[in-house]
């Protein structure tokens, strides 16, 4: 299979060329993702969804991460991202039901990778159902919620711990849902200021 090319970037967002994604991250360099982040209000309590990365995934098998994201491809725009929420999901969405929350730079390192991402944020607020979610198994292993003020409390420093409520797939292909206790442990190390931007740009923009 042709490995995927991605458009990469100078330090001023000023598009260079382009790379292969193996290249990208051994180098460090900066290219473009699309993240979604899906709320919901149900009984006046907001909620944020997270999806659970397969346990068959390189980076960070089985943590709790970004309810959908991926890489754009050098030969997409922004309006292609969309295709990661079908993919990851199963869930149909166009863009102009989603509501941008900017382009946030986003740098981690690790042993294997050097992770520089240009992330063209999105959100999208819908009234949701566990059952609307058919997961790509190589990809999600399952979904869950979590109170949006506990979430936020979580990233602030405010609480320890949360509860997160959802479903898995176990390995025999069975839904089983599930409710536990979580730590910023069980999530993708993603920046503590991408969290704390993701946090307070939900807020100002649906004025939880």
């Amino acid at each position: 299979m042709e490995e995927e090319l991605l458009r990469i970037f100078d330090t001023n967002r000023n598009a260079i060329g382009t790379a292969p994604r193996h290249e990208v991250h051994r180098l460090g360099h900066w290219h473009e993702t699309f993240h979604c982040w899906f709320i919901s209000r149900e009984e006046e309590i907001d909620y944020i969804y997270l999806q659970i990365r397969s346990e068959s995934k390189k980076d960070y098998p089985g943590l709790l991460d970004i309810t959908a994201a991926g890489h754009l491809l050098a030969s997409e725009t922004v309006y292609d991202g969309v295709r990661e929420v079908k993919e990851e999901l199963g869930i149909d969405i166009s863009f102009e039901e989603l509501a941008p929350l900017g382009i946030i730079d986003y740098s981690v390192t690790t042993v294997e990778l050097i992770d520089q991402e240009l992330a063209n944020v999105y959100v999208y607020k819908a009234a949701l159902s566990f059952d609307d979610f058919t997961l790509q198994a190589e990809e999600v292993s399952g979904v869950v919620r979590a109170k949006f003020e506990q979430f936020s409390k979580l990233w602030l420093g405010e609480l320890e711990d949360i509860q997160v409520e959802g479903f898995e797939i176990n390995n025999k292909g069975e839904r089983v849902s599930f409710r536990k206790t979580v730590t910023k442990y069980n999530f993708v190390l993603h920046e503590q200021s991408y969290y704390e931007a993701i946090i307070f740009g939900i807020k100002k923009l649906v004025s939880i």
